[in-house]
């Protein structure tokens, strides 16, 4: 079975920032992707949860997909200034794929 070169991109970001994530990933031609809620997690500032929070003003989400690699800085920098702004994480990472057409 013959698999493809693909690049993995996963953004976590403030739940609020979805919909504009969202319009600048389908802007930069990605046809696909899933989100994900967040539940908590630790990183710079130390230990968080979205457990017990009133809205979802502190809640965040995973946004991932999976691209051609000749679309990866379109969709960085696509991305770039929401991520700097405002809490967010940006992983790439390579992956083989075995319907290629489909990204």
């Amino acid at each position: 079975m013959e698999t493809h070169h693909a690049k993995r991109v996963a953004i976590i970001i403030e739940a609020p920032m979805r919909r504009r994530l969202e319009e600048a990933v389908e802007a930069a031609g990605v046809t696909g992707y899933t989100v994900a809620p967040v539940l908590g997690g630790s990183g710079l500032s130390g230990r968080w949860s979205s457990e017990g929070q009133i809205g979802s003003y502190a809640d965040m989400v995973q946004f991932i997909c999976i691209i051609r690699p000749e679309r990866l800085d379109a969709l960085l920098d696509a991305t770039f200034g929401m991520v700097e702004k405002h809490v967010g994480i940006v992983t790439v990472s390579d992956c083989e794929v075995l319907r290629a057409d489909r990204f």
